[in-house]
């Protein structure tokens, strides 16, 4: 895997967002599937291997959180980079969620692409020099 052509996977329940993220990782060399759910990400974290997670906080069901833990169960994806897409950032305490779930980052709602591809950029490399 190079940085620029890594394959995300993007969890994300609001349509308009999870497009707007895809367009975007699409645009700067990334492979991007996009799923509205902890479920249907399950699914295809068992179908195929990604290098990075993106995932919302608050989504029915399962929060992101919830799907961090069982992404964590499964052996391949122990050291997967997940980052987590936030609008209750204040709320979080991401020191613990880093100790527990191995978060590797987390971007408060709004962010920009920049941002979004920057934080990327940085967990992936961080994640290589591992």
């Amino acid at each position: 895997m190079t940085i620029s052509n890594a394959k995300i996977l993007v969890v994300e329940d609001n349509k308009a967002l999870s497009g707007v993220v895809t367009f975007n990782l699409v645009r700067a060399g990334f492979q991007v599937t996009a799923v509205g759910n902890g479920k249907d990400a399950l699914e295809a974290l068992q179908r195929s291997n990604f290098d990075l997670m993106l995932t919302d906080q608050q989504m029915p069901a399962m929060t992101g959180i919830e799907l961090c833990e069982h992404v964590r169960k499964l052996p391949e994806y122990k050291n997967l980079p997940i980052i987590l897409l936030t609008a209750k950032c204040m709320e979080m305490n991401f020191a613990e969620l880093r100790e527990r779930i191995g978060l590797s980052a987390a971007l408060p709602k709004p962010f920009s692409p920049s941002e979004l591809i920057n934080c990327i950029e940085e967990c992936l490399v961080a994640c290589c020099r591992s």
